[in-house]
């Protein structure tokens, strides 16, 4: 059984190439995080939604007419990875680009799922290419400023992303985040990432010139793949101190969501996260920021924070941060 549908895109064909291919451009549309190695033999691992990761590897790739990679699920025993085919093939036409998509090695219930999770990702890749057609340079497009990169989560149990469009490229980003009671920038943000991902055995670059999100993306990939294959079990040299893995692990899902929070306010934004989510983090914090971790200036005191609060709010305000419901 295969999966084949053909769409519309309002851009050219080198842009759709880019769209389907390029990590900042898949987290627009596609995915949570991407690792890409883009070259016959390479290996391309997507999150599409937390705990859900796509991998395979590319088998063909010719820039803006073709692309070949196997396909299979990571913790998979029906459709491990390399055991399908998706093969997309682009073509001008008046009005833009038609993309053709076939995955081919499915099983019928296997294709019945994943014909609605294309549909329903291809359904967003138009709306992301309509988008860029508005851009300069592009099909359709008008002289004015190009729209900043995205700060996008999409959380456990969401049927569809529910973004926290951070605009991590709009002036004075790190005095607002500073205002919040907050004392990392993005740079700090980027530091933690790195420190951990190289106490974990990852192979982390730290490309301070890239756009924040860009930037935070590329550390964050590699540290949670290496600490997916560690575990956390023992502890891990943390360079100062021996730390139990389990409190390296429950740091960076504070980190993580604790700045996405900081990222949206200072540029304007609200948050969604699945309640499931902010419950667990909340329950970390509880243990991890203690008073002689306040001491040492990583966090305020507690911010008082009204009954009717949710656990994104309290975790917020626990955390030294004001919160308004």
């Amino acid at each position: 059984m295969s999966f084949d549908k053909t769409i519309l895109l309002p851009v050219d064909a080198d842009e759709a190439f880019a769209l389907i291919t390029q990590p900042e451009r898949l987290r627009r549309w596609k995915t949570v995080a991407a690792r890409v190695d883009l070259r016959v033999g390479g290996e391309y691992r997507w999150t599409i939604v937390p705990g859900h990761h796509a991998a395979g590897t590319f088998q063909e790739i010719e820039p803006g007419k073709r692309i070949v990679f196997t396909w299979g699920w990571e913790s998979a025993t029906d459709l491990p990875p390399g055991a399908s085919t998706v093969i997309i093939t682009l073509e001008p036409v008046d009005g833009g680009t038609s993309l053709r998509l076939v995955h081919e090695g499915l099983t019928p219930e296997q294709s019945t799922a994943h014909a609605e999770g294309w549909n329903h990702f291809l359904g967003r890749l138009v709306k992301e290419a309509s988008s860029d057609a508005g851009r300069p340079g592009r099909m359709g497009g008008r002289p004015g400023p190009h729209r900043p990169p995205h700060l996008r989560r999409r959380v456990a149990g969401s049927p569809a992303r529910s973004p926290a469009q951070a605009h991590p490229g709009r002036p004075g980003i790190a005095d607002a985040v500073r205002g919040l009671h907050c004392p990392r920038t993005p740079r700090a943000l980027a530091g933690s990432l790195k420190n951990i991902g190289t106490a974990l055995g990852a192979d982390v670059t730290d490309r301070a010139d890239a756009a924040p999100e860009v930037r935070i993306a590329e550390l964050a990939q590699p540290t949670l793949e290496a600490f997916a294959r560690r575990g956390v079990d023992g502890t891990i040299d943390m360079g100062f101190a021996e730390l139990p893995a389990t409190m390296v692990a429950s740091i960076l899902n504070l980190e993580l969501l604790v700045h996405a929070w900081d990222f949206a306010k200072a540029s304007g934004q609200d948050l969604a996260v699945s309640d499931v989510v902010t419950d667990y983090v909340e329950g970390l914090a509880l243990v991890t920021i203690s008073e002689q971790v306040r001491s040492g200036g990583s966090f305020a005191p507690a911010q008082p924070v009204a009954e009717t609060a949710g656990s994104l709010e309290r975790l917020i305000a626990f955390t030294g941060r004001t919160v308004t419901v």
